[in-house]
């Protein structure tokens, strides 16, 4: 496999209709002090993790929730010992030993690891995505009464007992989540050569995984809240092997109008082309994967590669 080596800008966007993409512990969609729903970056990472695990059934994703014959999560050296037998016998080996099994995980390529096992070992990630903030206009969050199919439970012999069990949850009208993130390979070669011979770096195949999980991973998991969020733009600007430079978030050269064309999304990419335009030499490509059904983009970069998602 080929060594993937250029560095990456880009962003995703997810869409929200009537859902909960990322909700806090109390079971509300996030938001920021001044009322902006957001998304954490490990609500997007899980729906990529997700994908290639259902998807690329070859691939080990490491840190996924995996359950024991009691139905409990297991614990990190349990998982280590599921995937990799058991732990390396001599001490002095086990750091490089553990790092290179580590690296063979598609998870870790991407997005690294904080290992507090049996040793402890720290992987810097290539791939670095930022909170998901809500670029809509409108934030407006509501909540809706459930009913259970079952009796209240409780203790109290004399609790009334006709009626079922009410619930709320609630969600979002309206989103489009937007997470900026960038690529550096560069970030795996220190570990990877004290790894050794052998250990396993980014490659142009997980780049290719990396791009389509990103572009299809939230319209692919599905449940009760998340029925309603879907992919609906991936823009992945890609720079020459020399090149040194670092753009801006893209969440601020990227605008979302505040009214809609035929009942679609217009994104404004004005700003975006004119950072691009002032550094042309250093872009090898730009791709823009989008909904064609649910959007419309105003003012690409030059030379753009429009795909659909």
């Amino acid at each position: 496999m080929t060594e993937f080596k250029n560095r990456v800008f880009g962003c995703a966007v997810v869409k929200a209709v009537n859902a909960n993409y990322n909700a806090d512990f109390s079971g509300q969609p996030r938001t920021l002090p001044n009322g902006t729903v957001y998304a954490t970056d490990k609500a997007f990472k899980y729906t990529v993790k997700n994908y290639i695990k259902d998807v690329y059934d070859k691939e080990t994703v490491f840190y996924f929730k995996s359950l024991n014959e009691n139905m409990n999560p297991i614990s990190l050296d349990e998982m280590y010992t599921k995937y990799f037998k058991e732990y390396p016998k001599d001490s002095k080996k086990m750091k490089n030993e553990v790092a290179k099994n580590l690296l063979s995980c598609i998870d870790v390529r991407f997005f690294g690891a904080t290992f507090a096992g049996k040793t402890n070992i720290s992987v810097h990630g290539p791939v670095q995505i930022n909170h998901g903030v809500n670029v809509w206009k409108e934030n407006n969050i509501y909540s809706e009464q459930i009913t259970s199919p079952f009796s209240n439970k409780s203790n109290d012999p004399d609790a009334e007992k006709g009626m079922t069990t009410i619930g709320r949850q609630a969600k979002l009208e309206e989103g489009h989540y937007l997470h900026h993130f960038s690529v550096n390979p560069q970030n795996l070669c220190d570990i990877a050569e004290l790894a050794g011979e052998g250990c396993k770096k980014l490659s142009d195949e997980d780049i290719t995984k990396l791009k389509e999980a990103m572009r299809r991973g939230a319209t692919w998991y599905d449940s009760a809240s998340k029925a309603g969020c879907e992919n609906e733009m991936l823009v992945w600007v890609q720079l020459t092997a020399d090149s040194k430079i670092v753009l801006p978030n893209f969440s601020t050269l990227i605008k979302l109008k505040d009214d809609k064309e035929d009942g679609k999304c217009v994104y404004d990419f004005s700003m975006l082309k004119d950072v691009l335009g002032k550094v042309e030499n250093d872009i090898e490509s730009v791709e823009v994967f989008f909904n064609k059904q649910t959007c419309k983009l105003e003012n690409l970069p030059m030379k753009t590669h429009e795909n659909d998602l």
